[in-house]
């Protein structure tokens, strides 16, 4: 056990090491358990839109162009919602932050079918999103801040990769609920899943122990977690908790920049607004793309499907790979495959089999690419400071999801050929990779990026 006696002779523990030096017992599994069925349920509902899309235009008689502000908007709530909730997290609590988030966005997805109009739809969308953002952070920092530090870069991309898993499920579901039971059935299943979830995270999620030490809580209760959690640990009763000098004071967001890391946090910001160009175009435009090319309601949902799929199986491949060869020369591989496969989906028409392999090979390193970005966010931020990190990696990223669909919509209204606009889609993933080779040095061939968590 790690320990230390002061000069009372009474016993510290220091929390953060403790989990370090430990195996992941069943309490961490329940709390990861937790985290991976929200993120799953987080990318069911956020890819929703983009899956009812072909379904909404035929039932609503309107042109594709006309949706390009019902993704955005509902991209822009995410992005509101990781900025502001993420800064709250990382000062009342994840718990808390949570639970309300997944309560919250559950209710507005049972409240969306009721939307009779773009405009309606596009308001409900927005208001969705803020609780949708604040779930990525929120369940990174915990499950990492829960998980050895060996580890940890692993199990942030598996918990990330319940998003596109989610993601791709809904492809799933949807193809198979909206023939029988209407568009309207994907958001009522989307909504009642999560308000079970928030039930149970009520009950069994925790808060962060190291998140309780940084806020001087009292020790006796971080401690009875921490048994909890290590039950073969040997706490001596009267130990008490090892505690940072200083307490972390001031603005989290300001705190990004500082101590050296003003360049480390815009690199990680630019190089997650370009991913997230490529991604959610891909996302929320491909399915209705390759209904106007010709194919069936059910086909053109499948290979949104086939593009989450690749990203599901992305995301682990990556996180196992960056774990033993550090993030620079997994993401400069990744995000050169996203550029050749993206350009080449806009040629591969023709065939149906071809196209469904480029764009699974597409989700691979774009969407699998995310999930490292956001672990690279966390690992380059000390503890005080990591749901902010995520959460401002992932809202400045988000304004290139609203920018990515919306200027589609744009390009799509010019009739631009589909080669033509996956020629211009590829372009942010060769801007990913100059960030790499010429920004600051956040992606370091080591298992974590910048300053060490804390």
């Amino acid at each position: 056990m790690n320990t230390a006696t002061n000069t009372n002779n009474t016993p510290q523990v220091d929390v953060g090491a403790l989990i370090d030096r430990n195996a992941i017992g069943p309490r961490q599994i329940m709390i990861l358990l937790l985290c991976g069925i929200t993120m799953i349920m987080d990318g069911f509902d956020v890819q929703a839109i983009g899956y009812v899309a072909p379904a909404i235009l035929q039932q609503w008689g309107i042109e594709k162009s006309q949706l390009g502000p019902v993704f955005g908007a509902g991209l822009f709530g995410l992005l509101v919602g990781s900025l502001v909730l993420s800064v709250l997290a990382d000062k009342i609590g994840r718990r808390p932050v949570m639970i309300f988030s997944t309560f919250f966005f559950a209710v507005c997805m049972i409240a969306t079918p009721h939307a009779h109009n773009v405009e309606q739809l596009a308001v409900i969308r927005f208001i969705t999103g803020l609780g949708l953002g604040a779930i990525m952070p929120n369940a990174m920092a915990l499950c990492g801040e829960f998980s050895p530090q060996r580890k940890r870069v692993f199990i942030m991309m598996m918990i990330s990769c319940g998003f596109t898993v989610g993601a791709m499920l809904g492809g799933l579901i949807a193809a198979g609920m909206i023939p029988r039971w209407g568009w309207e059935s994907v958001f009522h299943f989307g909504g009642a899943v999560p308000l079970l979830i928030a039930i149970g995270m009520y009950f069994w999620l925790p808060e962060s122990v190291q998140f309780q030490v940084l806020q001087g809580k009292p020790a006796d209760r971080i401690l009875t977690e921490v048994r909890k959690l290590l039950p073969h640990e040997n706490i001596p009763a009267n130990a008490t908790v090892a505690r940072p000098a200083v307490k972390p004071a001031g603005a989290p967001m300001a705190k990004l920049f500082a101590e050296g890391r003003g360049l480390g946090t815009l690199t990680i910001w630019g190089i997650s607004f370009l991913n997230m160009i490529a991604l959610y175009f891909l996302a929320s435009w491909l399915p209705t793309l390759a209904k106007s090319a010709g194919m069936s309601i059910e086909n053109s949902v499948l290979l949104g499907s086939a593009l989450q799929l690749g990203g599901t199986l992305g995301t682990l491949l990556l996180g196992y790979m960056i774990d033993r060869k550090g993030f620079k020369p997994i993401m400069l591989a990744c995000f050169a495959i996203a550029a050749v496969s993206i350009a080449m989906i806009g040629h591969s028409s023709a065939s149906i089999v071809m196209l469904f392999a480029v764009v699974f090979v597409a989700g691979f390193s774009v969407i699998g690419g995310q999930p490292a970005i956001n672990a690279l966010a966390a690992s380059y931020y000390p503890t005080e400071l990591r749901t902010t990190g995520v959460g401002w990696s992932l809202g400045v990223g988000r304004i290139g999801s609203v920018l990515g669909p919306m200027v589609g919509a744009q390009l799509i209204a010019l009739n631009w050929s589909q080669a033509e606009l996956f020629h211009v889609v590829a372009l942010p993933s060769l801007g990913i990779i100059a960030l790499l080779l010429f920004g600051a040095q956040v992606a370091r061939s080591t298992k974590v990026g910048g300053p060490a968590p804390h």
